[in-house]
């Protein structure tokens, strides 16, 4: 009994210092650097649990609660899309936001691979 109470302890302690926490997307506004993923993940299962497809407009987020919709601006050409979290990420240290091969076409940073951009919810 004693071991058990110990490990709940322990996993308990260990929660509470995970840094993918969800977070309440209301307001929330973040400048960063956004990555793209595609081919090589298309038909994966998401964190979500969703089959990946690198033609929808998704992204993924560490902390940004599923279905949430946000704006991604390119901040070096102002070009911007709405994509849906679906998946946790990046997996990159430095990186806010990984989007579908689709979402970095239309911010225009596929030949880049990463650009700076602005996340914003929306409401």
């Amino acid at each position: 009994m004693k071991r058990l109470l110990s490990a709940c302890a322990l996993l308990s302690l260990l929660a509470g210092c995970s840094s993918t926490d969800i977070i309440d997307p209301h307001g929330y506004d973040k400048t960063g650097t956004a990555s793209w993923y595609g081919a090589r993940h298309q038909g994966k299962r998401t964190a979500s649990g969703e089959r990946f497809n690198k033609n929808s407009l998704t992204a993924a987020h560490r902390q940004l609660p599923f279905g949430t919709r946000v704006k991604v601006t390119n901040l070096n050409n102002d070009k911007s899309c709405v994509v849906r979290i679906n998946d946790r990420g990046p997996h990159t240290r430095g990186r806010l936001i990984d989007v579908s091969h689709e979402a970095a076409e239309r911010l225009g940073m596929l030949r880049s691979g990463t650009a700076r951009v602005r996340v914003q919810a929306l409401d």
